[in-house]
């Protein structure tokens, strides 16, 4: 398989050149620097775009349909989606698109309001009513949902190693029994278009705690909406992203399998960080799992009818 071209400055500034036609060819084009550090494939063009490139032939696939799916999701959803206003190839099969940028920080910079959990609700209802077969003539999959116990018992291992290093009280994750984990497996038809990646980056965020827009719709697909409230979780927090979908009309047994799911997550995701298998940031996986295990008052509610209705 021939090895894809690494992405520089230069390569970035002829290509956002030809697009925006800004200055002449004498001139050195406008600024462009890479969004994260290390991360070659998403930069900054100027103060108003931003151009993301895809690093393989697979994520080329997922930003074209990304395309089309962001223009079917925007008229349900009250924040900003992204705007493309060029794509095309940047490379022999590798797609890229300038996008606008979407004003505002992210979640992990500015704390979510309660006007901007109204925001979240908002968005968790638009995408309930995202219709299904449209979402998936464009390739959308259906993604069956997670085994919660299957999970449980990963994160019970996961926190004991946790615990030996000083990372984790392994005695939290006792709180999920398994008939608990059964009790909260996810409803039959209950299926909406979710997101699946809530996380802090994508969730831009104002200074007075709004949230503006949402990023990055590669991962979406058709399934258990817990997942999105599980990203919320990791994002903003439990106590924000459970009272975002009970606004939404989400019941306790969606709320709570969100809640535990981006608990599970968190404690697999550290103890693989810190036993060397996965990268990231040790701060922000820190981060993350203090906030999908803040505590909530749902909590406490132990029992759900069967017939409970779900929207």
């Amino acid at each position: 398989m021939t090895q894809a071209p690494e992405p520089t400055a230069d390569t970035v500034r002829r290509l956002v050149r030809s697009l925006l036609k800004e200055g002449g060819a004498d001139t050195a084009g406008p600024d462009v620097r890479p969004v994260t550090e290390g991360r070659a494939h998403t930069w900054w063009v100027g103060t108003r775009h931003v151009l993301r490139l895809a690093p393989d032939r697979e994520a080329s696939v997922l930003r074209r349909r990304e395309l089309r799916l962001r223009d079917l999701v925007r008229p349900h959803v009250p924040v900003a989606v992204p705007t493309s206003v060029a794509h095309g190839d940047w490379a022999p099969g590798l797609a890229y698109t300038l996008d606008t940028k979407v004003p505002g920080g992210t979640a992990d910079e500015h704390d979510v309001s309660a006007v901007g959990e109204a925001d979240l609700a908002a968005l968790l209802t638009g995408l309930r009513t995202v219709p299904a077969r449209q979402a998936e003539t464009l390739g959308v999959p259906r993604t069956a949902p997670r085994s919660l116990e299957a999970l449980r018992r990963m994160a019970v291992h996961a926190a004991e190693r946790l615990a030996a290093a000083d990372e984790f009280d392994a005695a939290r994750l006792h709180q999920l029994t398994p008939p608990g984990a059964a009790q909260l497996a996810a409803q039959p038809g209950t299926a909406v278009l979710t997101h699946r990646g809530l996380t802090g980056e994508h969730v831009v965020v104002s200074a007075d705690g709004r949230v503006r827009g949402i990023l990055d719709w590669t991962r979406a697909s058709l399934g258990d909406p817990a997942e999105d409230i599980a990203g919320l979780a990791v994002a903003v927090g439990s106590p924000a992203a459970v009272r975002a979908a009970t606004l939404a009309g989400y019941g306790a047994r969606p709320c709570l399998r969100g809640l535990w799911l981006a608990r599970c997550d968190t404690v697999i995701h550290l103890t693989d960080h810190v036993e060397g298998r996965a990268g990231g940031s040790p701060v922000l996986l820190r981060t993350q799992l203090r906030r999908a295990w803040e505590p909530i008052l749902l909590e406490r509610l132990s029992d759900f009818k069967e017939d409970e209705p779900e929207p």
